[in-house]
């Protein structure tokens, strides 16, 4: 049965809604790095180091991969507001990397993306997460959370790849 015009822009309608919803739920935040993007994607593919300059970051481990690059990585989160112990899908492109969350603890969701865009000599990189937890939280406590893990991520990439 096809459908009316009208339902099909209802359905338009809620399909945005919930677009602008899921886009609001997330946390973003953007620095520029004193490098090319290829050193910068280097660094954030370097997950054995991550401990040396995630703050909240206690170990990881790469458990499989493909074509050079980590497919999915068990990580231990040792951060004030959440602790735990996860395992990450990442998804690479040419100056992009998503992650899914694919088994946890405590989270039910750690998704999220680094994007870096070329900016004169030097990148862009703009780091957005959506998280959430397996118990009521606060939303102003999980905005912090997430707000305070990307700022935290952010500088330890500037740090580590600049030097």
């Amino acid at each position: 049965m096809e459908q009316s015009r009208t339902e099909r822009a209802w359905r338009a309608r809620q399909s945005n809604l919930r677009t602008l919803w899921l886009v609001a739920d997330q946390t973003s935040a953007s620095i520029n790095i004193a490098a090319k993007p290829d050193e910068v994607m280097a660094v954030i593919a370097d997950f054995e180091h991550y401990p040396d300059w995630v703050d909240s970051m206690k170990s990881t481990e790469v458990l499989t991969s493909a074509s050079g690059r980590a497919k999915t990585v068990r990580m231990v989160l040792d951060h004030t507001l959440v602790k735990d112990d996860y395992v990450l899908a990442y998804d690479w492109k040419l100056h992009a990397v998503s992650w899914r969350l694919i088994e946890g603890s405590l989270l039910k969701a750690m998704d999220g993306s680094y994007a870096l865009k070329p900016n004169g000599a030097g990148t862009t990189v703009t780091y957005t997460l959506i998280m959430d937890i397996n118990m009521p939280m606060i939303r102003m406590f999980k905005r912090k959370a997430e707000k305070t893990i990307i700022d935290s991520a952010l500088k330890g990439l500037k740090k580590r790849v600049e030097g």
